[in-house]
């Protein structure tokens, strides 16, 4: 794998396992009021998304071996130019259900 390869993976991993430890045990409702996580949560998956572009235009057979890579990076541009229209609930369910995914999408990918 390539070294600039690597490092997106690696930013990438970082960023999602940051928003693991920020949202913690929150439930929907502590999460909706903390003001300081939200922007926290949404700047990681700034640059999740951005590093998934990146590795895109670098790496396109690592990106395509990323689940919805395509979906993660449209994602990262509604948090950026969507700021108006962010949905926690919508952001709440990446972080339950999809981040999990790339969590370990990514760590197998370093791996090998």
């Amino acid at each position: 794998m390539q070294h600039e390869a690597e490092k997106r993976l690696l930013d990438i991993l970082d960023a999602a396992r940051d928003i693991a430890v920020f949202v913690g045990q929150m439930s929907f409702d502590e999460y909706h009021e903390n003001r300081l996580v939200k922007a926290a949560v949404e700047r990681k998956f700034e640059i999740i998304g951005e590093a998934i572009s990146r590795l895109r235009k670098e790496s396109p057979e690592t990106a395509e071996q990323i689940q919805e890579y395509e979906k993660i990076i449209a994602f990262r541009n509604l948090v950026i130019h969507g700021y108006d229209v962010v949905s926690d609930p919508i952001v709440w369910d990446v972080i339950q259900h999809k981040l999990p995914r790339l969590t370990s999408d990514v760590a197998n990918l370093i791996k090998t």
